[in-house]
């Protein structure tokens, strides 16, 4: 409860930025919108997790990274929704940004959260000049091509998708950008963190083309069976339900076999754990039989 509440006041600073600079209204609005209410916000809960492990818990750097990490997820979010993507009406039980503006608005709202999130590092991180740059680098990696949520929606402009990259980029690169992004914010050597991050975004996108083949509109708080609908690689169309769900298991006992040892080790642990729950219940893989 403790982290998800300074992840929430992180984001309330960062956005109302936007409040007080003149923004026109209905972008600020519209900003405001696309942020809160968030969902699970795991990406900067784990950012936080591994900040503490690395030796800094209740860091107000770890909590800005934190927060820009939540920022260009929000803002890959609202171009993912768009007509000319997945032409998505529901995010998160409610309109999509472009249904409850408009389709213009939606497309300037995604590419405010992504300066927005460098914007908010480059202040909180103004007196501890050194620790930038990787920040910045990471969240450049994590957002842009060829590594990051940029690449991996192009790959589905492609003509051919190879699946595994598509889903490291699109998925795996904000889950990298957290595990390295709290040991930067720390002072710490990221390289440790990145198998974790690797392990953990795969992990979410196969989960995610699970729920969407299984889930209900209210369960997964979107339109549910749109990846079948686009006609989308997913996991579940290579390897089948059963099939991903297997590697999905065999992903996250990887993800916590990777976790180094820290003084929150035990924490992360139990945090992967419970994630693998809350991704795939068993009362939504008996729906598979």
């Amino acid at each position: 409860m403790e982290s998800t509440s300074a992840i929430e006041q992180a984001l309330e600073v960062a956005v109302a930025s936007c409040d007080t600079l003149g923004c026109p209204p209905r972008l600020a609005a519209a900003i405001r919108y696309a942020v809160f209410p968030g969902g699970a916000r795991i990406r900067p809960r784990l950012c936080l997790a591994i900040a503490a492990g690395c030796g800094e818990p209740h860091s107000p750097l770890a909590e800005a990274t934190a927060a820009s990490i939540e920022l260009l997820h929000c803002a890959s979010l609202v171009h993912d929704d768009l007509p000319c993507f997945d032409d998505a009406a529901l995010r998160r039980n409610r309109p999509s940004v472009h249904r409850a503006f408009d389709e213009r608005i939606a497309l300037l709202v995604g590419d405010a959260l992504i300066v927005l999130a460098f914007q908010n590092v480059a202040r909180a991180f103004s007196a501890a000049a050194p620790r930038l740059p990787g920040i910045v680098l990471a969240l450049g990696r994590a957002a842009g091509a060829p590594g990051g949520i940029v690449a991996g929606q192009a790959w589905e402009c492609e003509t051919a998708t190879p699946l595994e990259e598509y889903r490291r980029l699109k998925t795996g690169a904000l889950f990298v950008a957290a595990t390295v992004g709290g040991a930067l914010s720390a002072g710490a050597d990221p390289t440790p963190w990145r198998t974790l991050g690797e392990r953990l975004g795969e992990a979410y996108q196969l989960a995610d083309d699970v729920r969407d083949a299984l889930g209900t509109e209210e369960e997964l708080g979107k339109n549910a069976h749109r990846d079948a609908d686009l006609g989308r690689p997913t996991a579940v169309a290579e390897l089948g339900l059963q099939g991903t769900v297997q590697r999905f298991d065999a992903l996250m006992r990887e993800a916590t076999e990777s976790i180094p040892q820290c003084p929150g080790a035990e924490f992360l642990r139990d945090l992967v754990e419970l994630e693998a729950q809350r991704l795939l219940p068993a009362s939504l893989l008996q729906r598979a039989a």
